[in-house]
């Protein structure tokens, strides 16, 4: 993967699902699938892997504790018509965490993917 490649980690649940909502719903590319342990997406120079419980990185820690979905870490994707979005994802049957939530920065809105990870959708203010 050449530097300008950013790659974040989600633990899932189910990878065939997680690939497909990707997929789907966000615009993510499929790099490599090898459900149902990992698979691999693109969007732009976001390389996302996703990691199911039977993968390396779904081994138990030392102390017995499993990785596992979910947490307040997420990806930050940039839109340019967050309401269209919004509006597109609702009808699609996609889960949001929360409304629409506005300050000095912008607006913003969390997705949860099938495994209970969190996708920030976020539309700068205007400038």
């Amino acid at each position: 993967m050449p530097e300008t490649t950013v790659n974040v980690r989600y633990m899932v649940d189910d990878v065939q699902a997680a690939v497909a909502w990707y997929t789907k719903h966000l615009g993510f590319s499929v790099l490599s699938n090898h459900a149902p342990a990992f698979a691999d997406v693109r969007r732009g120079a976001l390389r996302l892997l996703l990691s199911g419980p039977l993968s390396s990185a779904g081994r138990p820690m030392p102390d017995g504790e499993r990785p596992s979905p979910g947490g307040w870490n997420r990806i930050h994707l940039v839109v340019n018509d967050l309401a269209a979005e919004v509006e597109r994802l609702r009808a699609a049957g996609v889960g949001f965490r929360n409304d629409v939530v506005t300050g000095p920065g912008g607006s913003q809105i969390l997705l949860k993917d099938p495994a209970g990870n969190f996708v920030e959708l976020f539309q700068p203010a205007a400038r």
